[in-house]
């Protein structure tokens, strides 16, 4: 009685999950996109079909089907299938699966998978509670991840697991997915409908499903329009999913950029009030004041790494004050991106072999020795000679007259622009 009460709730949690749940696959055949992973011949597939998995990372952004591929190989395996999200587990929790495994293999000579989800969450201690089990084969481990493994798994229980790297969803497979979806909820859609929902959820295969959802319900009884999708594309907005994310902060930086104060302060307040870390906003304004204003306003980058630490030292909602004067302040400022390409331009050259030996002049004398090479030989002190400046060269022979860094004619640049010309460097590339 119990076992028919249990399958009925199933049936019924079945039927009023969200539509992205609904649709999840069962066996890697009917996984959409990732046929880089799962096309015929390729590896991870053949390893599933052999039933030879061995430990494994999912790494890849939201809604590319981490879950969905952890589940079809368990729709395909001979081996007991464990889930576990890191979210909610712990150590005990792990325990108790691996003394399970444990007793699979030895009573029936079955091996055991644990999904364990989310395993960025996941301390070092935790992670480490699973090593042993995975290294004598007790488990086979598929842990997911939005986060980069190198960074975020252990080196031992990385260097144990097989890194599978999930991209976003192709249009192609986008529109697959929702055609799914209008199939699962017995209606129908307009083309411009349908291209709307892909073209925005970016890959995120949940989030075209969920957008979806909402847009059938719209429009019941009736077909999805192009009216319906763009409401529940707003709808999803509201929530600043991921897309939002790079769209909000992608305005933001060029609002910014645009020497628009208005615009940028309104960018960053949807920005707070969606709840975006504000650490991510102010590493944005700092890099934003080197890439974007450089040398044009110095105090730019000063007012920007303030901002930086007063979020860290003061928190929101009081460093909102802090962010909003930094805004303004980048949003006024000239703007020139020499400094930026400066740097830029000489890496690329140098990855191109554009170098050189050291001039003697300018190596390091300070040692027993150096005299008799010739180091140092020839340098002029800048402090010694009027103004602090001498004319010498800095870079190797065959590079003397190149020049990275040319000033912009905006704000402070316009004054070192007179600097340099008053030293020749504008001329002769010193």
């Amino acid at each position: 009685m119990s076992d028919l009460f249990s399958a009925a709730a199933e049936e019924r949690l079945r039927a009023t999950a969200p539509l992205a749940a609904r649709l999840r696959p069962r066996t890697l055949a009917d996984v959409v996109g990732q046929a880089h992973l799962v096309g015929e011949g390729r590896p991870l597939r053949r390893l599933v079909e052999q039933d030879r998995l061995t430990s494994a990372i999912f790494w890849g952004p939201p809604g590319t089907g981490k879950t969905t591929l952890a589940l079809a190989v368990a729709g395909t395996t001979s081996r007991a299938f464990e889930q576990l999200s890191a979210v909610t587990a712990g150590v005990k929790d792990v325990r108790e699966v691996i003394e399970r495994a444990r007793h699979r293999l030895g009573e029936r000579d079955q091996g055991t998978i644990l999904f364990l989800d989310e395993i960025h969450r996941f301390s070092k201690a935790q992670q480490d509670a699973l090593l042993p089990a995975v290294e004598d084969g007790t488990l086979t481990l598929i842990g997911a991840t939005t986060e980069n493994p190198f960074f975020e798994v252990n080196p031992p229980l990385r260097s144990r697991s097989t890194l599978f790297r999930l991209e976003p969803l192709s249009h192609d497979d986008m529109r697959t997915l929702v055609m799914r979806g209008i199939e699962a909820e017995g209606a129908g859609a307009d083309r411009d409908a349908i291209e709307l929902l892909v073209d925005r959820s970016g890959g995120d295969g949940r989030q075209v499903l969920t957008s979806l959802e909402v847009a059938c319900a719209l429009a019941h009884p009736g077909r999805v329009a192009l009216e319906h999708a763009e409401a529940a594309l707003g709808t999803s907005a509201l929530r600043y999913g991921r897309d939002d994310h790079y769209d909000v902060i992608s305005a933001f930086i060029k609002s910014m950029r645009g020497s628009d104060p208005d615009a940028a302060t309104y960018w960053l307040a949807r920005m707070l009030e969606a709840g975006e870390d504000a650490r991510f906003i102010a590493r944005r304004i700092v890099i934003f004041a080197s890439e974007d204003i450089g040398m044009a306003d110095p105090q730019a980058l000063l007012v920007a790494v303030a901002a930086a630490h007063a979020v860290e030292h003061v928190g929101l909602p009081e460093a909102q004050l802090n962010l909003s004067q930094a805004v303004i302040h980048m949003a006024t400022a000239p703007k020139s991106n020499r400094s930026a390409l400066a740097i830029w331009r000489a890496r690329a050259d140098v990855r191109d072999g554009t170098v050189g030996e050291v001039p003697p002049h300018l190596r390091d004398a300070h040692y027993q020795g150096a005299s008799a090479l010739g180091h140092g030989d020839g340098y002029e002190y800048p402090h010694d000679h009027a103004g602090g400046w001498v004319e010498q060269h800095y870079l190797p022979e065959p590079l003397v007259g190149r020049r990275w860094y040319e000033p912009s004619p905006y704000g402070f640049e316009e004054e070192i622009t007179t600097r340099m010309q008053r030293r020749g460097s504008i001329d002769d590339g010193r």
